[in-house]
């Protein structure tokens, strides 16, 4: 039984600066600080790779005092607002009616809603009264393609059934005024916000890159490396130093024998759908993967054009190879990395 991919979609918020119009507010925040310090953390911003980036709220907003509760209720709000417009595309593209969905599953870690995200889209949407629905909350940035795992679950036991995975993220709602550690700047300087929605199918006649296998692989004693603390303020970024060395250290173990399994090789492989989780980690890739002509250039410039929006960048990724129209037979990988720590990957075949 085939799964496809037959449309991605995203929506941006409505807020957006370049990074160089962000530096003023970044300098007002730093008053009283040293000066060294000041200028490691304007470098930190400058050097992120990161051009500009989209929020739900404006950049006054984000260096202002607000409460947990105020940030919370901002996220609930645009979120469901932009979960509706990114589905809506998403099931444009798609040729679909929301009414022809029959499983949802919304991924989201940056806020807290109950009722989840999907409960309001199958009330604003007139969902089907018998969708099943999922949310997944926890999973972090590896969210996006987590989400994805479990439709095409879903969708492989059952045939002729149509999912939707939807991801929105705010990281700016998790901005911490008081907190001058690295973790909280370094996430100020990398992460934006952005939703992005897929359609996946299990009609044999609809058209998209087959989901041809998936994988999961958990790093032992890595809990402390990523996620969140819940403080009064809000979620605190927990964003330890050595990710990007852990990551390359587990690299090889994670990609060759998920290729081997599908009896291939990286040189087998067309397309590579990472998720940017940041600079450095972009350059492990390319170290690891440039001398054999691999390139992660749709990776950078999604990073470039948006920042790291946790679980919905590698999304964002998807939908440029969407848009190209790639040839039959060719092969991807999507891959991405979260809280746990763990790495989820897809191999796809167009």
């Amino acid at each position: 039984m085939a799964v496809k991919i037959t449309s991605v979609a995203k929506q941006l918020p409505k807020y957006t600066r370049e990074t160089k119009d962000i530096l003023p507010f970044v300098e007002f925040w730093l008053e009283g600080q040293e000066e060294r310090f000041k200028r490691k953390v304007l470098k930190i911003f400058e050097n992120a790779a990161v051009d500009r980036r989209y929020s739900i709220m404006d950049a006054e907003e984000v260096f202002l005092r607000t409460s947990f509760e105020e940030k919370n209720n901002l996220y609930a709000h645009e979120a469901i607002k932009l979960a509706e417009n990114s589905l809506m595309k998403a099931l444009y593209k798609a040729h679909l009616a929301p009414a022809d969905l029959d499983y949802i599953i919304t991924v989201s870690c940056t806020g807290i809603m109950i009722p989840s995200l999907d409960a309001y889209l199958i009330n604003r949407l007139k969902l089907k009264q018998d969708i099943v629905r999922l949310p997944v909350t926890e999973m972090g940035c590896a969210a996006g393609i987590s989400g994805i795992l479990y439709a095409k679950n879903f969708l492989k036991a059952n045939p002729n059934k149509r999912a939707a995975v939807i991801a929105v993220e705010s990281p700016t709602a998790t901005f911490q005024l008081d907190d001058y550690s690295m973790a909280n700047i370094v996430s100020a300087a990398i992460f934006g916000d952005g939703c992005a929605s897929v359609i996946l199918s299990s009609y044999q006649d609809e058209v998209g890159p087959e989901i041809r296998d998936e994988a999961m692989y958990h790093f032992y004693d890595a809990e402390h490396m990523m996620g969140f603390k819940l403080r009064n303020t809000g979620l605190q970024m927990i964003l330890d130093p050595s990710v990007p060395q852990t990551i390359a250290d587990h690299f090889p173990n994670i990609i060759y024998p998920f290729l081997e399994n599908n009896d291939l090789t990286i040189e087998d492989i067309d397309h590579l759908i990472f998720h940017p989780g940041g600079k450095k980690i972009l350059q492990t890739v390319e170290d690891l993967f440039g001398a054999l002509g691999k390139n992660i250039n749709d990776t950078k410039e999604v990073l470039r054009l948006y920042g790291n929006m946790s679980s919905a960048t590698v999304l964002y990724v998807m939908e440029r190879f969407m848009d190209k129209k790639l040839p039959k037979g060719d092969k991807g990988i999507m891959l991405s990395f979260g809280p746990g720590f763990s790495a989820q990957s897809i191999l796809l075949e167009w």
